[in-house]
């Protein structure tokens, strides 16, 4: 290396690869992070962050940035979608942190803004990795290339790193497609209606996610799930419309048909999973979140996951210094896989706060608080 020190490659920078980045960078390590989009841009979705996350944000310095820009419930309530009644109260304070709403393109913005300037390269698309036992070559599809000691694959369900480490397998589509919307507060003013912070609406066989994505309350998103026995379609999302909404939800909860008749755009989008992988890393790769992971989102705690496992790589890899790698992605699968699969399973049974319960297991965690457990002790 030019300088003597050890690099990190990061492929992918959605929120899992630009947090990973922040952190490491702020741990001291040199890091570059490639992402193969030639922008980013406020794409129409919203996202949940927990004081499970919110714990690590504090560490590189962003949590009062996203906690300004977002919706901050008290409650996640989970009511009947056709007769409205609630089956579950569940309070989001007392867990050390703020429960947080967002816009997901408004939290990227705060994330890549974390990074050390000129270390983020956007339209870096993957095209070969080689790792050669001393260091991995990195090549992408622009013709340009890089070396670095170790590389982790932030890149996603379809994530090219996890093609080299494992062969190439198509995820698995859950026979269950998601609907987006954002929907102006202002077109919502009209109904003589609540339009709670944050509700999850439960039918028998679909549900509809409800949340505000800003401080000022002026969005109101939601995502559903809903039963389309196959995705038919070669891209990753296509539009959706009004009418095939109305049809989905026929008979559900005039709150839900409000929100029906005030959407102007909507998309719908396939859910894919894996089985869980038989490895996390090998060589000088590793990867995490969904590249290693991917889970339906009916837990909103994806993303989370792929948090919470960015903070755990850099805390192994402080414990052990690039040079023993092998040592640090041991840990840090050890101290990640148990945690990881509890929430993939629930999150894809989607019984989560369906009835009333305690979510300290997934809020109240703290990942810095947690001892390291030895492979060994695993």
């Amino acid at each position: 290396m030019s300088n003597g020190k050890e690099k990190i490659a990061i492929i992918g920078a959605g929120l899992g690869g630009a947090v990973a980045g922040a952190l490491l960078q702020h741990a001291g390590f040199e890091v570059n992070v490639y992402e193969q989009a030639p922008s980013f841009s406020r794409l129409g979705a919203g996202i949940h962050m927990g004081p499970n996350v919110l714990k690590i944000f504090e560490r590189i310095g962003v949590d009062k940035k996203v906690i300004s820009i977002s919706s901050t419930p008290s409650h996640w309530f989970s009511r009947d979608g056709i007769t409205g009644e609630y089956t579950a109260r569940v309070p989001l304070v007392g867990y050390g942190q703020t429960y947080c709403t967002v816009h997901r393109g408004d939290l990227q913005a705060i994330q890549c803004d974390a990074l050390q300037p000129g270390t983020l390269h956007f339209g870096k698309k993957l095209a070969r990795l080689d790792d050669n036992g001393t260091d991995v070559l990195i090549e992408f599809e622009d013709g340009t290339s890089v070396r670095a000691d170790i590389v982790i694959g932030a890149d996603g369900i379809n994530s090219r790193v996890r093609e080299t480490l494992l062969g190439a397998e198509k995820p698995n589509y859950s026979g269950w497609v998601g609907h987006r919307a954002l929907i102006s507060s202002d077109k919502l003013k009209k109904y003589d209606l609540t339009f709670e912070d944050c509700v999850k609406w439960w039918g028998p066989d679909r549900h509809m996610m409800v949340y505000y994505t800003t401080a000022r309350r002026d969005e109101y998103y939601y995502v559903t799930g809903v039963p389309h026995p196959a995705w038919e379609f070669d891209s990753a999302f296509v539009g959706s419309s009004r009418d095939e909404m109305a049809a989905a939800f026929k008979g559900y909860h005039p709150i839900i048909q409000a929100l029906i008749e005030s959407t102007d755009e909507v998309t719908k989008w396939p859910l894919f999973n894996r089985n869980p992988l038989p490895l996390w890393s090998k060589g000088r790769l590793v990867l995490l979140g969904d590249a290693c992971h991917p889970m339906k989102p009916h837990m909103a705690q994806g993303a989370a996951m792929a948090i919470e496992d960015a903070a755990m790589l850099t805390r192994c890899l402080q414990e052990t210094g690039i040079n023993d790698f092998r040592t640090a992605f041991g840990l840090y699968e050890t101290n990640r896989r148990d945690r990881a699969t509890r929430v993939q399973s629930v999150s894809n049974a989607n019984t989560f706060l369906l009835k009333q319960e305690d979510p300290a297991w997934v809020y109240g965690y703290d990942i810095y608080a947690e001892p390291l457990k030895s492979e060994t002790a695993a």
